[in-house]
């Protein structure tokens, strides 16, 4: 399965290119939205959902298992299956920077006319599907077409 990569060349041992960085943050971050939202994954299935190679999506959850993010379990009757799954501070975490996108985006939407909240919305709306993200409890569509409130109060 084809990765992300960086058009410039690989960085020298022992430091980190920005593109690299930021496609490891990215990914990261990437993979606990995904946890929040789907729940435990194997491997290969949490890969799959990342676009990237199975022994990449190791290397991020070894990272994520170390900063205490994520952890690994073995299922009952089968050792052989692992799952990922995220801890209390990995669900706290995905949670805070949900809150704070939030925040920013209805900041956003604010600073635009009224009548153009609604197809923003739409457009927001759109791209989480297309992400994987599910809606939170109370989001439903308000009047003014924010989920689950208006963006002038």
């Amino acid at each position: 399965m084809p990765e992300m990569t960086s058009p410039q060349a690989q960085s020298p041992p022992g430091q980190v290119a920005p593109d690299e960085l930021v496609d490891s943050v990215l990914a990261a971050s990437r993979a606990l939205v995904v946890l929040a939202a789907q729940g435990p994954q194997g491997t290969a299935e949490l890969a799959a959902a990342l676009a990237v190679n199975p022994s990449t999506a190791t290397r991020m959850c070894d990272r994520l298992v170390r900063k205490g993010l994520v952890r690994r379990h073995r299922q009952a009757g089968d050792r052989r299956s692992v799952r990922i799954a995220l801890t209390a501070p990995g669900r706290d975490l995905v949670a805070e920077v949900t809150r704070r996108r939030r925040a920013e985006l209805t900041r956003l939407l604010r600073a635009l006319p009224a009548d153009q909240h609604e197809p923003v919305t739409a457009a927001f709306r759109a791209f989480a599907a297309a992400a994987g993200e599910l809606p939170q409890p109370g989001d439903a569509p308000s009047r003014s077409g924010w989920p689950g409130r208006s963006p002038t109060t």
